[in-house]
């Protein structure tokens, strides 16, 4: 690759994260991550309308819990910087780019009220088109500066009459699309109206900024939902017209998150009528006060959580299913990814998780399942919370041991697996199922954790512990089980 690859992921900050979003997160990260390139993080919270409060914070968190955090972001600031379109417009990026287009032949001022665009929309309105667009033929007919006299466009703009800024879409071109997923996809002009650019309150549309916001932060690589499809030819027009097509990052549009049974794309609404998590975090509508159950609340770990995401839509080529990030990073292309929507199956999501108890130690979640027995008013000994030589924890991110020390490992486990303390537990969690997610371990455990380690075979989502692990913890002192000293 010639340039240096660049993604970012781009929100609106309108309310919880669906796991649709944090799939797409997750893709622009391990491209990047693959590539040496940066992951960035841009906030576009151009629709204030529909801005939530707390929702900008929600996506950091999430993204922080996932493991995903971005290289540059409005809370990691770069040399592309501000990284909220709100923040862009004040410095007047979006209107020059705007006017430039405008000036070019290829915008137009539009002043029509919002009741004259009804009464165009009710006037043309017919059973073959019931929704009419303001497009190459109904243009002609509103008040913009394609129709009126120059003159009375200047009056207009000098009194300071409402106004939008539209693309002007001239009818039968062709508009290509090379899609890394879908192959050379070609558009027509004409179905396609012209867009808004510019809002009257000076805001950019989503059309505009994020043309603008790539070109200027050297975005090499835009992945998306396919939902934005329809708006490619509007935003292939806008970089041909205001910085050419060569300069245009290499699109991919991700196929859908569907329904379980495969009618559709996955919404909020199908995760409260199945009772099922949607969002990756709780979320909580400071509208409404209503709280949306996530993935993290509902027991999930990020590690399984951030595995049955990234197969769902892609895989390596093998019948492998569980994979760490890193192996994610070194295995991910955008080759392998499907076309075709993939089927949400909340019981193999489950599965991963399971799967990911079992085979990471439980000092990894054990603050969190601590937090759960709380919630649910057990209290644990103190001293069951000490670890007995030392509190090293694990250290993440260590260098993994070589094939010679894995053998070695392995005769260790074997000759320690007799070694008890009087609780009839094991002393030290000498190595996990795979050593290269955390390392060489030789972490010291509490019992409490040495108690998870114990029953996490029996557990899908960490709530489970809570049924599973609180005999251990009865009573007290020496009625407890395994304080038996005799």
């Amino acid at each position: 690759m010639s340039k240096r690859v660049r993604l970012r992921f781009a929100p609106s900050p309108t309310g919880g994260l669906h796991l649709g979003g944090v799939r797409t997160v997750l893709y622009n990260y391990l491209f990047a991550r693959k590539h040496g390139g940066d992951f960035v993080l841009r906030i576009e919270d151009t629709d204030q309308a529909r801005y939530v409060p707390g929702a900008e914070e929600y996506i950091m968190e999430t993204l922080k819990w996932c493991g995903l955090e971005p290289d540059e972001s409005p809370y990691k600031p770069g040399r592309f910087g501000p990284y909220r379109q709100s923040e862009r417009k004040a410095l007047g990026i979006y209107e020059k780019y705007a006017l430039q287009l405008v000036n070019a032949g290829h915008a137009y001022y539009a002043f029509d009220t919002p009741t004259e665009l009804e009464a165009m929309r009710e006037k043309h309105k017919i059973a073959d088109n019931p929704s009419p667009q303001y497009d190459h033929t109904l243009r002609r007919k509103m008040r913009n500066s394609l129709n009126l006299e120059p003159a009375e466009t200047k009056r207009l703009l000098e009194a300071g009459t409402p106004y939008v800024i539209r693309i002007r879409v001239d009818p039968d071109q062709q508009v290509i699309l090379n899609d890394l997923i879908r192959g050379e996809i070609t558009f027509s002009t004409d179905g396609v109206d012209d867009k808004v650019l510019l809002k009257a309150d000076g805001m950019p549309t989503y059309h505009l900024a994020v043309v603008v916001d790539d070109y200027l932060m050297e975005i090499s690589h835009a992945f998306r939902g396919e939902e934005w499809l329809p708006s490619a030819p509007v935003h292939i027009l806008l970089w041909r017209h205001l910085f050419g097509e060569d300069k245009m990052p290499r699109w991919a549009h991700l196929p859908l998150i569907l329904k379980p049974d495969g009618n559709g794309k996955l919404s909020k609404r199908d995760g409260d009528r199945l009772g099922i998590p949607i969002y990756a975090l709780d979320w909580k509508d400071p509208k409404t006060g209503e709280t949306t159950t996530g993935f993290r609340e509902t027991g999930f770990l990020p590690e399984a959580f951030v595995n049955l995401l990234a197969v769902l839509g892609w895989n390596d080529g093998s019948n492998q299913e569980l994979f760490t990030l890193d192996e994610l990073i070194a295995l991910f292309s955008m080759e392998r990814v499907h076309k075709g929507g993939a089927k949400f199956d909340f019981e193999k999501a489950k599965w991963f998780n399971h799967e990911w108890i079992k085979r990471l130690p439980a000092t990894v979640f054990s603050a969190r399942v601590l937090e759960l027995f709380k919630e649910k008013g057990i209290a644990i000994p103190e001293g069951d919370m000490e670890r007995p030589i030392g509190d090293e924890g694990v250290k993440e991110g260590a260098q993994g041991p070589s094939d010679e020390e894995v053998d070695a490992i392995e005769e260790a486990a074997e000759a320690l697996a007799p070694i008890t303390d009087v609780t009839g537990f094991p002393l030290f969690d000498v190595m996990t199922a795979d050593p290269g997610i955390y390392g060489l371990m030789r972490t010291p455990l509490s019992k409490f954790e040495r108690v998870l380690d114990v029953v996490k075979d029996r557990c899908t989502l960490l709530p489970d512990f809570i049924p599973q692990a609180t005999f251990f913890f009865q009573g007290s002192g020496d009625d407890r089980p395994g304080c038996n000293t005799a």
